[in-house]
């Protein structure tokens, strides 16, 4: 049976998993697009007293508190500008939602198991326990971030503290 490249495609993203592809830097990072509520262009955001740099603040959501944490300043990449790319991508992970803010989003990449590699250990700023792997399409490479990982227990429990401080 010879299939169309449409059908091809169709095959490998029913046999695979979907990627929202975003920018920090000059780099392509992919998460899981289920995991993606909504994409929404930056908006102001209320700084909150002692937290971490790379929460930038809270915003209002349709009456929901959602923190907002800056994927730049976790990963020390570089000065963390905003410009008319930059935007957030509102996470719903576990039972909690979280913004990030990166560079931009390009588009969604459907990977097959086969064309995503194991993360080698050589990153200083981003440990490959965070790192699903890297994602290849052609000439292409993504690096697939565990997203909840990178969010650990002990940050998220930072964020809820400062979330529920809001709503009191």
């Amino acid at each position: 049976m010879n299939l169309s490249g449409t059908e091809k495609r169709m095959g490998e993203q029913n046999s695979g998993q979907e990627y929202l592809v975003f920018t920090l830097g000059k780099e392509e990072y992919g998460i899981e697009i289920l995991k993606v509520q909504e994409i929404r262009s930056y908006d102001r955001v209320t700084r909150i007293a002692n937290t971490p740099d790379f929460i930038t603040g809270v915003t209002n959501l349709r009456g929901v508190i959602v923190p907002i944490i800056d994927l730049r300043v976790k990963f020390q990449l570089h000065s963390a500008e905003i410009d008319e790319n930059t935007v957030i991508i509102v996470l719903n992970l576990t039972s909690r939602i979280v913004g990030i803010v990166v560079d931009g989003v390009s588009d969604v990449l459907a990977l097959t198991d086969e064309q995503i590699r194991p993360a080698p250990d050589f990153s200083v700023t981003l440990s490959t326990e965070y790192l699903l792997g890297l994602g290849t399409v052609n000439e292409r490479m993504l690096i697939l971030v565990d997203i909840e990982k990178l969010l650990n227990s002990e940050e998220m429990d930072l964020v809820d503290q400062i979330t529920e401080t809001i709503h009191e």
